[in-house]
């Protein structure tokens, strides 16, 4: 075996089984909730306003510095992750025997969400401490290959199960999905926390980070770089089954398989950025996500099944290719080059997801409204020219980080 194919084999795939094994962890619950429970109310005739303010329950991944700063401080990273992954077990557990219009609903899935989004804190600080900047890139397709598989099966496929046998059964597979997720992160004995000394409040690391230059434009440019799809994506299932699709369907072609397309798109980005250097390619990553949004404001104008197939799987890809980038820029963000002390890492990196997580949260919140008042088509246009000012931002961005 030749020294590079060692360097491999003793670096790099030690840190893709761990990846994978933690971002399944991390992509059951937030696949559940944001692909399949979508679905079901839809199904159960819940109207497009509602469907998009659902997209509120999410503000626990938005609001995590909170107290990511607890994490940091307290306990291992592995602890914070199975009592994270077992609050949003039991949470989706309670909805199984649920109806959509009960009053108990919201608050289990922001408990559900809360969890989730603990856990994540801890399985983003690990993954963002132990991969060298050098790895980066391909480690970015794993996280994101894992996680979008999570997604595929906890959304796609559990839509599937509810479709055909019923939705409790539905929620039960999920909930089985969580325990089996669990048993691999317990199987990785500890997770280690390689922070030293102690975790600064995330006040003090914010204020730390305003100080060095170009971090307001790095802020910008998370908050910005996913408004466009991110104002589109609550709006595409039910876009789909108005296309004449029905709910099997829609989680076969846009769960499933978009997020097999989203993972072979995020590998793909994440090779590419690692050839090409993170400079060359976060423009071409980004300018494909955003084409996307045009291809649905095609189909919704064309109309039909075939070209809103189409539209899912073009955008399904693109977003991982887009996605890749931003991830890796927000690894190098949070890590520095070649940086030794990772204290607070964990804070860093949830002050960077929880911006993003903000787009996400309230640019979905509208979306249902916005095509209720301008129809499908205008819509997705709209959100096309939403992602046109990260394409202007994102190179003078990332002339502040190697690669």
């Amino acid at each position: 075996m030749s020294r590079p194919e060692r360097d491999i084999s003793e670096r790099f795939l030690p840190l893709a089984a761990a990846t994978l094994i933690l971002e399944f962890a991390s992509g059951v619950p937030y696949g559940a909730i944001n692909e399949l429970v979508p679905i079901w109310l839809r199904v159960q005739g819940t109207d497009l306003a509602s469907l998009g303010a659902f997209t509120l329950v999410g503000l626990p991944w938005t609001l995590k510095p909170l107290w990511a700063p607890f994490v940091d401080r307290m306990g291992a990273w592995h602890h914070w992750i199975v009592l994270g992954m077992v609050m949003a077990g039991v949470a989706i557990a309670a909805i199984t025997g649920l109806n959509p219009h009960s009053p108990g609903l919201v608050p289990l899935l922001v408990i559900a969400a809360f969890g989730s989004a603990t856990a994540d804190i801890a399985i983003d600080a690990y993954i963002v401490a132990r991969v060298p900047p050098a790895e980066q890139g391909r480690v970015t397709g794993v996280r994101i290959a894992a996680y979008r598989g999570a997604m595929a099966i906890a959304g796609g496929g559990a839509t599937w199960l509810g479709s055909v046998y019923g939705w409790p059964m539905a929620f039960g597979a999920v909930v089985g999905l969580q325990a089996a997720a669990m048993i691999g992160v317990i199987a990785l004995k500890r997770v280690p926390k390689v922070a030293s000394g102690t975790a600064p409040e995330w006040g003090a690391v914010l204020a730390g980070w305003l100080r060095r230059p170009g971090t307001w434009e790095l802020f910008l440019l998370v908050l910005l770089f996913k408004l466009g799809d991110s104002a589109m994506a609550p709006m595409t299932r039910p876009f789909l089954l108005a296309a004449g699709l029905n709910a099997g369907d829609v989680g076969i072609i846009s769960t499933t398989g978009g997020s097999v397309l989203t993972a072979g798109g995020a590998v793909l980005g994440g090779a590419l950025v690692s050839r090409f250097g993170l400079s060359s390619m976060i423009l071409v990553l980004g300018a494909a996500q955003a084409l996307s949004n045009v291809g649905y404001a095609v189909a919704a104008g064309v109309g039909g099944v075939p070209a809103a197939v189409l539209a899912s799987v073009g955008e399904s890809l693109s977003a991982g290719l887009g996605t890749s980038a931003l991830m890796s820029l927000t690894m190098r963000a949070c890590r520095g080059d070649g940086e030794a002390d990772t204290g607070g890492l964990a804070t860093r990196w949830a002050i960077l997801s929880g911006i993003l997580g903000l787009t996400r949260t309230l640019s979905g919140a509208i979306s249902g409204v916005g095509v209720e008042f301008w129809g499908y088509s205008n819509w997705f246009v709209l959100t096309f020219f939403l992602s046109l000012p990260a394409l202007l931002l994102a190179p003078r961005v990332v002339r502040n980080y190697r690669g």
